[in-house]
């Protein structure tokens, strides 16, 4: 089965169809920067959507890439940037496939990850992890969607929920340190929560 389409998604913004958009900074992030966890490095924002993170991490002296699928997003993006005086580099890009010309210092995966098809997910994760540089960091929200069970029809979406076990096997502990378990659990104001997590590629000798 085919993921959502790009023009699937320029639809979604045409029409304000964009329910997983909070209208505002995530709380995450905020939480984040306020104790010091992320400071201002160069960041990748793939998925960015209406930008609300893209915008507070420039105003806040990051170094900000951000791409989405639809070009409705990158426009709007850009349009709310430059009424700001904010700079970023905004790029109509497939995640899947989109080479980053150096690594990043860390990744801000919100609403990327729920909006792949699941059988892309795998691939994703490799882009990612290449994005990173070695002693880069996975700001990641793991969507958790109100459909639980098989029965329910969880695998339906977009967004698709991201069950912490399916996580674990797409970002195994062979390629990334995972913290310790419970992961804070942050509630959407459309009934659905995330979970809160800090990743890190597994360094080789070589690369310490």
């Amino acid at each position: 089965m085919p993921g959502p389409t790009a023009e699937f998604w320029n639809e979604r913004f045409r029409t304000h169809t964009t329910g997983w958009d909070r209208g505002a900074v995530h709380p995450q992030l905020l939480h984040w920067i306020a104790e010091g966890t992320l400071k201002p490095c160069r960041i990748l924002v793939p998925g960015c959507g209406a930008g609300h993170e893209v915008l507070h991490l420039a105003a806040a002296g990051f170094e900000v890439t951000a791409l989405d699928y639809a070009e409705q997003a990158v426009a709007l993006v850009t349009e709310r940037l430059q009424k700001q005086g904010l700079r970023a580099t905004v790029l109509q890009a497939d995640v899947r496939q989109w080479d980053a010309p150096q690594p990043f210092d860390a990744i801000w995966e919100q609403t990327c990850l729920c909006a792949l098809y699941p059988d892309d997910w795998m691939a994703y994760a490799n882009r990612l992890h290449h994005w990173l540089a070695p002693h880069g960091r996975l700001f990641a929200l793991f969507m958790q969607t109100a459909k639980t069970g098989a029965e329910e029809g969880w695998i339906q979406g977009p967004p698709y929920h991201c069950d912490i076990l399916a996580m674990r096997a797409v970002f195994p502990s062979t390629r990334w340190q995972w913290p310790k378990p419970p992961y804070p659990r942050v509630p959407h104001p459309g009934g659905s929560a995330e979970l809160a997590l800090v990743l890190s590629p597994v360094v080789s000798d070589a690369q310490k």
